[in-house]
């Protein structure tokens, strides 16, 4: 084995615990009601959680469920390396942006 098809595996198996994470934390979200996970700042949520939950469980939901089809896909049909590559490092990339940026909003105070 070389190191290339060491790194890859490395990367496919890694999908599975942040696909995992990821729809968790929509569950819990969403049928739990656990509003501790939505929008965080410093892992702290905002004063009105609520307001923003909706928001948090879309972008979990969406982003792990993308991962997870990319997972299948790999399985199943044996989607190329750099197609799989790019879906994922995209998902993954514009998740932590969609967090940072929700996690700032609800935390903006409003001067009024």
């Amino acid at each position: 084995m070389d190191i290339a098809t060491a790194i890859t595996w490395i990367m496919f198996l890694g999908l599975f615990p942040i696909s995992f994470f990821w729809l968790r934390r929509a569950w819990l979200i969403g049928v739990k009601k656990d509003y501790s996970y939505v929008a965080l700042k410093k892992g702290m949520p905002p004063e009105d959680p609520e307001k923003y939950a909706v928001f948090s469980l879309t972008i979990n939901l969406l982003a792990g469920l993308v991962l997870l089809t990319v997972i299948l896909l790999i399985v199943i049909t044996g989607l190329e390396y750099d197609t799989w590559t790019a879906v994922a490092g995209s998902t993954i990339w514009i998740k932590f942006f969609a967090d940072f940026i929700l996690g700032r909003q609800a935390h903006m105070k409003w001067r009024k």
